[in-house]
C-alpha cells in the first residue's frame, strides 16, 4: 500500500526537491503540492479525491499562521497527519505546532533516511517526533508541574508511558494484555479528559506532568 503527501511550500524549487525525494520512498508519492496553506484549504481539500493521508508543511509559509492552518486541518479533517518541516528549533514554536494538533515536527538538517523512518512512523503510529525535538521540549520545561499521577488509574498511566514509546496500540494493547478496544478506550477517556487532540499532545502531556521521562 501506498500513502500519499501533499507538499505546501512556497518555494518551488523546495517543493519540487522535497517531491523527487518522497517519491523515491516506496510506501509513499506526492499528490499533490501547493504553494499556500490558503490554496489548500480554500480549493484542493474539497475534493474527496484530492485528500492525502499527510501533509507536509513548510512553516515559512506567510500566506496565513501556520498555526490556524494546523488547527484547521485538526479540526475538519481529524485523520489526516499534518507535520511542520521547520530549521527553528524554538521550543514556544514547536509547542504551539504541536498543541494545534499536528503530528509531526521535522528539522530541515533531517536526513534522508530519518525523513523517510519519520512518514512510516506516522502513518503506524500516529505521531512522530525525532529525540531532538523531544529533547528540546523536555529542556524547555524547566520549571516542572506536580505529577498529577493521581488523576488516572495505574492501567492509565502504564498506558499513558508506552504511548510515548514505538509501538502501536495494537502493540500496546498486547504488553498490558488488554483488548484493541479497551486500549482505544482509555486513548479516547484520556483525549477528552486532557483536552488533548491526538497521541503527540498526551505525549507532550506525560512529559511535561513526569509521567514518563525521555
Amino acid at each position: 500500500m501506498k500513502y500519499s503527501v501533499v507538499v505546501i511550500g512556497e518555494h518551488t524549487l523546495i517543493s519540487q526537491a522535497l517531491e523527487e525525494i518522497i517519491n523515491t520512498f516506496k510506501a509513499f508519492y506526492v499528490l499533490y503540492t501547493c504553494k499556500s496553506e490558503a490554496e489548500l484549504m480554500g480549493s484542493f481539500l474539497r475534493s474527496s479525491k484530492n485528500i492525502p493521508d499527510i501533509v507536509l508543511m513548510d512553516t515559512s509559509l506567510s500566506v496565513m499562521s501556520e498555526i490556524e492552518t494546523v488547527k484547521w486541518i485538526a479540526d475538519n479533517y481529524p485523520k489526516l497527519h499534518v507535520v511542520a518541516l521547520s530549521a527553528r528549533e524554538d521550543h514556544k514554536m514547536i509547542l504551539k505546532v504541536l498543541q494545534a494538533g499536528a503530528t509531526g515536527y521535522l528539522l530541515k538538517d533531517t536526513s534522508k533516511k530519518e525523513f523517510e523512518k519519520a512518514l512510516i512512523r506516522l502513518v503506524n503510529h500516529g505521531f512522530y517526533h525525532a529525540e531532538k525535538i523531544t529533547r528540546i521540549l523536555a529542556n524547555s520545561m524547566e520549571e516542572k508541574t506536580p505529577s498529577k499521577e493521581s488523576m488516572f488509574k495505574n492501567n492509565e498511566l502504564v498506558f499513558m508511558r508506552l504511548a510515548c514509546s514505538e509501538l502501536t496500540y495494537k502493540e500496546i494493547a498486547e504488553k498490558m494484555y488488554l483488548s484493541p478496544k479497551t486500549i482505544d478506550g482509555y486513548r479516547d477517556n484520556l483525549f477528552t479528559k486532557l483536552e488533548v487532540r491526538n497521541r503527540v499532545g498526551l505525549v507532550m502531556y506525560a512529559i511535561k506532568n513526569n509521567i514518563f521521562i525521555p
